[in-house]
């Protein structure tokens, strides 16, 4: 019996209608400043989405296209002033930057109350001590998806393939705040196909493209693929994710690629920006 195909976009369309919901209780409507640095066509892309998606909802969305030469001093001093500017409730500073701006100063310089990303060590910190108030997107929607599907967490196990600060690490502190029993694998562990195949929930994020295969996956597990890969196919472009098609044959549960878990990214990022200015009115 193939996979149940969990895909994103009805998940994300809950998640945008309850955001727009929430706006229409606040006192005025939540501020977003999204900065983009350069003229990657990705970052373009990516801004262009997250702006279409915050009017949507009811959020006035502010795009700051910067220049390449924008410097690291210009850039900080920009999320200086957005900082300090009450209007706004969040601020997302769009990655990666050019080569010569060091990403870490930059994210750091925003104030965790706005950080609607995710991404600052404070609200890493909170996050891993389960208080969190603004998580980081992608894992957030992961759970948002699970929870849509009426899929069991708690005293499931879990494996999360990748270790990164944006997807890996957060899922499982997110995984393990939901009682589930959390490993955290990678490129590099020993024998991961024995690792991976003890998951119920077996989440992938390592950036391979169809790193995982049918024999690496627990039959009836679920699985969720954070990855997105372009790749060229008989002359062509096509996105693919980490996980094998074949893995479809023995899941029972696969999220697509395109059409899963990139759509819950930015309706969560709706989500956390509400969030941002319900907190923000709280804490006056």
């Amino acid at each position: 019996m193939p996979a149940l195909n969990l895909a994103g976009r009805p998940v994300a369309e809950q998640l945008l209608a309850r955001a727009a919901e929430r706006v229409q209780h606040l006192p005025r409507a939540p501020r977003l400043a999204l900065v983009r640095v350069g003229d990657d066509p990705a970052s373009e892309s990516y801004v262009r989405s997250k702006d279409k998606k915050a009017h949507q909802v009811g959020i006035q969305s502010e795009v700051h296209a910067l220049a390449e030469s924008t410097s690291s001093a210009e850039l900080l001093a920009l999320v200086e002033r957005l900082n300090a500017d009450p209007g706004v409730d969040g601020i997302l500073v769009q990655l990666p930057l050019p080569a010569h701006i060091d990403e870490e100063p930059v994210l750091l310089a925003i104030n965790p109350a706005k950080d609607v990303d995710g991404f600052h060590p404070v609200n890493v910190a909170q996050m891993w001590a389960g208080r969190a108030r603004l998580n980081p997107c992608t894992p957030a929607g992961v759970l948002e998806l699970l929870a849509f599907y009426g899929i069991p967490v708690a005293g499931r196990r879990a494996v999360v393939v990748g270790r990164s600060e944006i997807v890996g690490r957060p899922m499982a502190a997110m995984l393990l705040g939901r009682d589930a029993t959390v490993t955290i694998a990678h490129s590099r562990t020993a024998d991961l196909g024995a690792v991976t195949r003890e998951a119920d929930i077996l989440v992938v994020a390592v950036g391979r493209p169809q790193f995982i295969t049918p024999e690496m996956v627990k039959p009836g597990a679920t699985v969720i693929d954070v990855g997105i890969n372009r790749t060229e196919v008989d002359g062509k472009g096509k996105i693919v994710g980490d996980v094998h098609p074949d893995v479809a044959g023995v899941a029972g549960g696969l999220t697509p690629v395109p059409g899963g878990v990139g759509l819950l990214t930015v309706a969560q990022l709706m989500a956390n920006t509400v969030t941002a200015a319900e907190l923000r009115r709280l804490d006056r």
